[in-house]
């Protein structure tokens, strides 16, 4: 098996930065500077070594075949798996479900939990700060159900009113499903309270972990969340490659999302029987080389040490925060006191998309618009943002340069 090429007992960030290939790209003649991270995460060699090793040695299907390629094929996803439950801490590992992301893992609870659960008048709660992939699933399935959608407030830094939230509860309340950290404003929620409060109801809660589970030490048996939802290309993993956690009595007891191969023990054209966990959920053909792949980032971020990276984030984004805030004509948007590497800004009088295109210019990579979260945009009176994502190899150089091409955008643009 390929094993990460540096082992870093300190945060040597020149060393991990010669792990990502992309890092030394040229954008319009200017170095990369790619802060885009909560976007999706570049992708260190042994991820891409590990894609380019499972076509080239052991291409096969996987479960079923008996031949030597297809067991080794088998063996490799199914690591994946091990150490997916792992790095959440899941109880069993048929808990582990591998979908196509976050956005799937949501749809897959809506689908099969949801359909089953959810009857007219029950209601359903989010926040005002969720991601569209966590509002309109719910808003179909109350549509279908004849069910209600309430949002938990926020106030003016981003941070939840949980107050508001213990109000909305009623006896009609069947599910919370919340955001662990924002895309958007970076903001971390006290999803370990909500859960508490939520189970005193005996309510079910989903946490979406798609910006979390890369920042935040993640213990799914610890904060006891019913489902939790990750994607691998946050977590400088492939795309296409997702994680839904759920408690097993759970997963046993919902329908299969979709029909199809591997989902069965028995066919015939009279009667089905479906596989157990967490096959069930796995129809067809998985994306199965990406999901070996992914073993290679989760195993590369465990090495450098979530401790590490956090520690270095943190300093950038506080860094960043401090330098763009001394620009005149920028506010900073999201400033919570518990907050990811997020750093989202407007400028007065100027739409975040021409300052996202001018920095583009430079070489350095913003995201700007209103990251899917449209209704939070609404609550803050604003277009959208210019984001600035950190992830672990980036440097306080490249907040310099970003806050210079911020500067002289303004300068351009007034």
């Amino acid at each position: 098996m390929i094993q990460a090429e540096v082992n870093i007992n300190t945060y040597n960030i020149a060393e991990i930065r010669k792990q990502f290939p992309v890092l030394e790209r040229m954008v319009k003649g200017k170095k990369l500077v790619y802060f885009d991270n909560a976007a999706t995460a570049q992708k260190p060699k042994v991820v891409l070594d590990a894609l380019i090793y499972y076509y080239q040695q052991y291409n096969a299907n996987i479960h079923r075949g008996i031949h030597s390629l297809a067991e080794e094929a088998t063996a490799a996803f199914e690591a994946t798996r091990d150490t997916a439950r792992d790095f959440i801490n899941a109880k069993h590992r048929e808990e582990i479900i591998f979908t196509r992301g976050v956005t799937e893992g949501i749809n897959l609870v809506a689908a099969t939990w949801g359909r089953q659960n959810i009857k007219e008048g029950d209601e359903i709660i989010i926040s005002a700060m969720e991601h569209h992939s966590n509002i309109v699933p719910w808003q179909m399935l109350c549509l279908e159900k004849k069910a209600r959608l309430k949002i938990i407030p926020i106030n003016d830094k981003g941070e939840l009113l949980i107050d508001e939230y213990k109000k909305l509860i009623t006896p009609k309340t069947k599910l919370i499903s919340i955001v662990h950290a924002s895309n958007s404003l970076g903001t971390i929620n006290p999803v370990k309270e909500i859960i508490e409060i939520a189970h005193r109801h005996n309510i079910i809660v989903l946490v979406d972990g798609a910006q979390s589970s890369v920042h935040l030490d993640i213990d799914v048996q610890d904060m006891d969340c019913d489902f939790f939802v990750l994607s691998s290309h946050k977590i400088y993993g492939p795309t296409g490659v997702g994680v839904l956690y759920g408690k097993k009595e759970l997963l046993e007891e919902m329908p299969p999302y979709m029909g199809g191969g591997e989902m069965i023990k028995e066919v015939t054209f009279d009667h089905t029987t479906y596989n157990e966990l967490p096959y069930k959920f796995e129809a067809g053909t998985p994306n199965i080389a990406d999901t070996v792949a992914f073993k290679a980032a989760l195993d590369f971020v465990n090495e450098v040490g979530k401790e590490n990276i956090r520690s270095h984030e943190e300093a950038l984004t506080k860094y960043a925060m401090e330098k763009l805030s001394q620009i005149e004509g920028v506010r900073l948007i999201g400033t919570a006191q518990h907050k990811t590497s997020v750093v989202s800004f407007i400028v007065e009088g100027v739409h975040p998309q021409d300052i996202g295109i001018l920095l583009d210019n430079y070489g350095i990579a913003v995201r700007t618009g209103h990251h899917c979260c449209q209704p939070l945009m609404n609550r803050l009176e604003i277009p959208g943002t210019v984001r600035a994502s950190f992830g672990m190899y980036n440097t306080k150089e490249e907040v310099d340069e970003l806050v210079k091409g911020v500067e002289k955008t303004i300068k351009m643009l007034k």
